[in-house]
């Protein structure tokens, strides 16, 4: 096959230049504003995708973004073909570098939401098409462009905002730190000894100048902090919940916590929330909370990164 463009990826939010980024983010938005008042089954009046074909791959089960990306290519003008790990050769044995290259003929991008990181890059590794990564036990980046969309919606230019992470320096809290970097906004980052974020990630992030704090008290994390946000404390796939809970504990988000931030700051949480366990009922379902924004916008920002991903982008 002759050599095109660069096949644009969209794996790890640290890949991406932060103009990239700020273009994603400028797409939702506007594709975001354009359907006010479109039915939710319209198509965008453009149909940027017609034509266009993506493969949603699933190992672990999903509610927000297998129908984001359902959702956000139908309304782009696409379709999509929905599969399991158990459906596909991949489960019994067939190579992901040959499962990459016959996907490749077939459709125009591939989604997948796997267990294991290294597997997504190799996939993306031999693709002739784009791979996104829809979730990996390292990493989560169409989270984190859904919450930075909704960062920026409820407090404006994000370089002048303080996002305060309490609880578990997991893959959500990975991608924080990855946007953080790459955008300028202040990150603080509260977690256990014990359930912390990989060393080599802050130190990546610290030789680009960022403004990333660790520290094991959520209060000081929280100071002044414009948002809040938390994950749930035992992920799908963890062996270890009482320990995970124990640790965790006093790292939950409750009344008490907010009332340490900002007077406006707002709360986030990428759901499935546990009530009484990472955040309490008061504060998930209080004016300061914004998770169904949140959740929402999984669907503006993955036709964005759908955009630039095929790059369609305005």
């Amino acid at each position: 096959m002759g050599s095109g463009p660069a096949i644009r990826h969209f794996i790890d939010i640290a890949d991406l230049s932060g103009n990239e980024l700020r273009a994603i983010l400028e797409e939702s938005a506007r594709m975001k504003r354009g359907r006010l008042g479109l039915g939710k089954a319209v198509r965008e009046p453009d149909a940027p995708l017609a034509g266009r074909m993506m493969a949603l791959i699933f190992e672990k089960p999903s509610t927000r973004t297998r129908v984001s990306f359902d959702v956000a290519m139908r309304q782009m003008g696409g379709d999509t073909l929905m599969l399991s790990s158990t459906e596909l050769q991949l489960g019994r044995g067939e190579t992901i570098q040959d499962t990459a290259r016959v996907l490749s003929r077939m459709v125009d991008a591939i989604m997948i939401r796997s267990g294991n990181h290294e597997a997504v890059c190799e996939l993306a590794a031999h693709a002739e098409v784009p791979v996104i990564n829809g979730l990996t036990p390292r990493s989560h980046p169409c989270q984190i462009m859904a919450d930075l969309l909704t960062l920026a919606e409820h407090k404006g230019d994000l370089e002048d905002t303080v996002v305060a992470w309490s609880g578990d320096g997991n893959n959500v809290a990975l991608s924080f730190i990855h946007a953080a970097a790459k955008l300028g906004f202040s990150l603080r980052l509260a977690c256990p000894e014990e359930f912390s974020p990989d060393p080599d990630d802050l130190k990546w992030a610290q030789a680009l100048n960022s403004n990333i704090v660790l520290t094991r008290d959520p209060v000081e994390a929280a100071a002044g902090a414009d948002c809040i946000v938390t994950d749930a404390w035992v992920s799908m796939g963890d062996t270890d919940a009482e320990l995970r809970e124990a640790a965790l504990e006093p790292f939950r988000v409750d009344a008490d916590l907010m009332a340490h931030a900002a007077k406006d700051a707002i709360f986030m949480h990428c759901l499935p929330a546990y009530r009484g366990k990472e955040v309490t009922e008061e504060v998930l379902e209080s004016p300061m909370s914004v998770v169904f924004d949140e959740a929402e916008n999984r669907l503006h920002a993955q036709k964005g990164i759908l955009a630039w991903c095929l790059n369609v982008l305005s």
